[in-house]
């Protein structure tokens, strides 16, 4: 199963690229979507919509795996995330995927084992569940591999 994970964002959306057979896991490629905060919202969310499609044309994902929007004290923050979900979950519908939302708890209990995990526990099992040589950089790249993974460890065929 390919799985491309999203941890969106308006400035940077990251992307993780991961196959999951049986008990391992590959990762194929990593990254993120930058825009440029002087473009208009409505052109950031067109080129994060283009960037993702490129991606699920590139890698063809089975499943699409977000993070779950949480509740921000910046009222406009997570408004403008949530617009940036948006076009994410989308792009990924337009292109049949199945589209799978976790919560920030969810995705550090399936990869640390502990839902209150802090992040670099949380990037240093990324990195021994991926055997990767280092911690994956940026960080949204790094939580995006993490969503991947929570996807992987908490999808049944049964799931909805």
């Amino acid at each position: 199963m390919i799985i491309l994970g999203v941890d969106p964002g308006t400035a940077i959306t990251g992307y993780g690229v991961i196959e999951h057979q049986g008990n391992r896991f590959r990762m194929i490629e990593y990254g993120v979507v930058s825009t440029s905060k002087d473009l208009v919202l409505a052109k950031r969310l067109q080129y994060i919509f283009e960037e993702i499609n490129k991606l699920i044309d590139r890698f063809k994902p089975d499943h699409l795996a977000i993070e779950e929007l949480f509740f921000n004290k910046n009222t406009k923050t997570a408004l403008t995330v949530g617009h940036a979900r948006g076009v994410i979950v989308l792009a990924g519908a337009l292109k049949g995927l199945s589209v799978y939302e976790y919560t920030p708890l969810q995705v550090k209990q399936a990869v640390v084992g502990y839902g209150r995990a802090e992040k670099h526990q949380v990037q240093f099992m990324v990195k021994a569940i991926m055997n990767l040589m280092e911690i994956p950089k940026p960080d949204d790249a790094a939580d995006a591999l993490a969503i991947g993974i929570c996807h992987a460890n908490s999808y049944h065929s049964d799931y909805r």
